[in-house]
């Protein structure tokens, strides 16, 4: 079968010692395969070849037809925000510790890799979160997550008091450390460990989980990803507080702004092995069901 992709480009974690080795190996694989191949510029220096390509990703993504990235998901997530007004497909190679997005591991290259670039893969889309600052009436930041955008108190010992609507219809006020509006891919993230639930990737959905709250009847909520999310804060003094959209800061929002929050869209697009299977990873990854076996099992009754 005929390789649908010609140039290909790959994003690294230039700070991760580690990457230095699986980089060579899969720039050496890819140029024995005759693809062309650009390495992103931060990352480029790592390859022991004088006659690499590199370029800032902003042409990686005009110029290539698939991008790979090396890391773990955030190194992952952080290539697909660049990527995705270029509707590139992605791939992940996992240098880190879970791993939900990046699902081939160095020891499986070329193998798993050489099936995918042949067209013998999985694809999945997943959708952004595109947030804007709103102050005085004027959007003063715009900033994409593919995990969560989280609105947290900052310098400062007191809860934050924040409303929330739901396309311009009031959800609840709430005194809390924070908010978590989370995506599918999210909820495997910062919401999980915050007590949200875990939501199916495909599912047309957003997750808001609140951060410590001081009610405890306020509990995480599931909404249509159609949505568009207004939070305002309902302090009577001033405080500063903290957005984070994945690992994004935007600091300094002030009582007085408006925070909205819709989803992107433009999806980012995932290819994954033949053999992907979102339970299975869920499985290993958070160490369920450790005392069966690994095969599909009856429980009789």
């Amino acid at each position: 079968m005929p390789t649908p992709f010609k140039t290909i480009g790959v994003i690294g974690k230039a700070s991760d010692p580690r990457i230095a080795e699986t980089l060579s190996l899969l720039y050496g694989y890819l140029k024995q395969q005759r693809y062309e191949v650009i390495i992103a510029r931060d990352s480029a220096g790592l390859i022991e070849d004088v006659s690499v390509e590199s370029c800032d990703m902003d042409a990686l993504g005009a110029r290539c037809d698939l991008i790979i990235a090396i890391g773990g998901d955030g190194t992952f997530l952080s290539a697909a925000r660049a990527m995705a007004e270029y509707d590139k497909p992605l791939i992940g190679i996992n240098l880190g510790r879970l791993g939900f997005l990046v699902d081939i591991s160095p020891n499986e290259l070329p193998e798993k890799l050489h099936a995918i670039l042949q067209g013998r893969h999985k694809e999945e889309k997943r959708y952004l979160l595109r947030t804007k600052i709103v102050r005085a009436g004027q959007v003063i930041h715009e900033e994409t997550a593919a995990n969560e955008v989280v609105i947290h108190r900052w310098v400062t010992p007191s809860m934050i008091e924040i409303v929330t609507k739901i396309d311009n219809v009031f959800l609840n006020s709430q005194r809390s450390d924070g908010l978590i509006v989370s995506t599918p891919t999210g909820s495997t993230a910062y919401s999980l460990s915050a007590g949200g639930p875990i939501l199916y990737p495909s599912l047309n959905a957003l997750v808001l989980v609140p951060l410590n709250p001081h009610t405890l009847s306020n509990r995480p909520i599931v909404i249509h990803d159609s949505a568009e999310i207004e939070i305002t804060f309902c302090q009577t003094k001033q405080i500063n507080a903290l957005v984070t959209c994945d690992q994004i800061e935007i600091p300094e929002v002030l009582i007085s702004d408006k925070i909205l929050i819709k989803k992107d869209p433009k999806p980012i697009r995932i290819l994954h092995p033949e053999d992907h299977e979102y339970f299975q990873i869920l499985r290993k990854k958070l160490n369920w069901s450790s005392g069966y076996p690994s095969q599909d099992y009856v429980i009789e009754s």
